[in-house]
């Protein structure tokens, strides 16, 4: 996505299973590779995290 994702939009490069297609790759934009997860980021449970990674869109949603 040359422009960035839009909040609210699943990323191109997300696949079924969930796991980003272009980890470890060179074209991986910097955002992506510069998001450190972190205890709060990730809770305890997969629903806690992405409970986390949509309020951060909703908070950045333009």
């Amino acid at each position: 996505m040359p422009n960035g994702k839009p909040a609210g939009v699943r990323c191109v490069q997300l696949g079924d299973d969930k796991l980003c297609k272009i980890f470890g790759q060179p074209e991986r934009p910097a955002f992506c590779g510069g998001l450190q997860p972190s205890a709060e980021m990730c809770g305890e449970t997969r629903e806690q995290a992405m409970h986390w990674l949509t309020t951060l869109e909703l908070a950045t949603a333009p």
